[in-house]
Parts: structure tokens; sequence; C-alpha cells
């Protein structure tokens, strides 16, 4: 057993109450200070590989993702953001980083796009998520003008392989570049829409904003 010098100052006790304690909520611009000292210091240390940002459009929440390259993802919510982050995580780069600021520039022109004033987009493209016949297709898929469609058979003998219908329509749908890469432009012989990765609903809206220019 110890006793205590009759000298020595009273001990504290380390269950003091926590009553006293208040934890206040963090202004908004507090917050927006602290994520783009964040998102700066990250650039200064070219530690950020892969930039996002989120923008609410007319067919839904898109999210986009830039490299260094250019624009490198356009994903709709359907497709689950987290999901698409992951991947670009594991295919691209694990710094991965919300950086609004890198990504102005393709808000602003789809802003522009969904507002009926721009009918391109004028982005560095980063297509490293695509290669082979889809990326042949991909790039094509721009080449088909604002209000203008084209059958997937059509997409097939424009790249030089009639025969590929089958894999066109794979590589509209795997187009990691939607709405800036236009493959909601391409449609089935017959004229019915055929598939769309952010569902026909989207791919309707898009087609009847551009007819309506």
């Amino acid at each position: 057993m110890t006793t205590d010098h009759p000298d020595a100052p009273p001990q504290r006790s380390l269950r003091a109450p926590l009553s006293g304690l208040r934890a206040d909520p963090v202004p908004e611009a507090v917050l927006r200070h602290l994520h783009r000292r964040l998102e700066d210091g990250a650039a200064a240390a070219d530690v950020l590989d892969v930039a996002y940002t989120t923008v609410g459009t007319p067919v839904g929440m898109l999210l986009l993702a830039a490299t260094q390259e250019g624009l490198v993802r356009v994903a709709y919510a359907r497709e689950d953001h987290d999901a698409v982050l992951a991947d670009l995580a594991h295919r691209v780069s694990p710094r991965v980083l919300c950086a609004p600021d890198r990504l102005e520039p393709a808000v602003r022109q789809l802003e522009e796009y969904f507002a009926g004033i721009r009918t391109r987009f004028d982005l560095p493209l980063d297509r490293s998520l695509s290669r082979g016949f889809r990326r042949l297709v991909q790039e094509h898929l721009p080449e088909i003008g604002y209000g203008r469609t084209e059958s997937y058979g059509t997409v097939a003998r424009s790249v030089g392989r009639p025969q590929a219908v089958r894999a066109v329509g794979t590589a509209c749908a795997t187009n990691p570049l939607p709405v800036v890469v236009p493959c909601h432009r391409v449609l089935r012989g017959d004229g019915g829409l055929g598939g769309y990765i952010g569902g026909l609903e989207a791919k309707t809206a898009l087609l009847e904003l551009e007819a309506a220019a």
C-alpha cells in the first residue's frame, strides 16, 4: 500500500466530467477552406492523380473524374459513384481526391450543354480506360453531329468493321465518358433506342434535348 507525501499536490482524477465540453459544428466556410488547402497541397506535392466532383443535371447526378491528361470518367448515379471511384483507384491510381476546381471547365460545359447553348464539348480526354476496338468506336462517336443519330451498323461500317455490329453495341455500353462522348446518338437499325449506360429515360432525355435545339 502506498501513501501520498503530505506536501504532494492533490492528484487530479482522469475521469473528469465531460459535461462542460462542447463540440460546436465547424462552419461550412472553414471546411471548404480546409479542403481547398488539402487540394492545393496534394497538387503541389504531385500526389493528386485523379480529381473528381459531382454535378446535378436533368439526367441526374453525374460524377466527373479527371487525370492530368484530361477527363477520364463520367458516371451516372445508377452506376454507383462509390463503386466507380473504387474502380478508378484500382485501374488508374489510388490517389483520388474530391477536387472541384480541377473539374470546373467540364462542369461549365455540361451546364452549357444542358442549357441548349453548347453542341460540342471541347475538353481534353483521357481515354486510357478503353482499348482496341472499343476505343476505336468511342473515338468515332463525337463525329456523330449534335441532333443526329447513327445505327450500330452504320458505326460499324464507319470504323471499317461492318460485321461487328454487336461489338459496337458493347463499345457504346462500356463508354466511360457518356454525354461528353455521345454514345446516346447510336440507335438500333430499326430506330429503337437500344441500351444505354444511364438508362433509357436518360437516353431519351438527351435525344429530346438535342432535337429541340
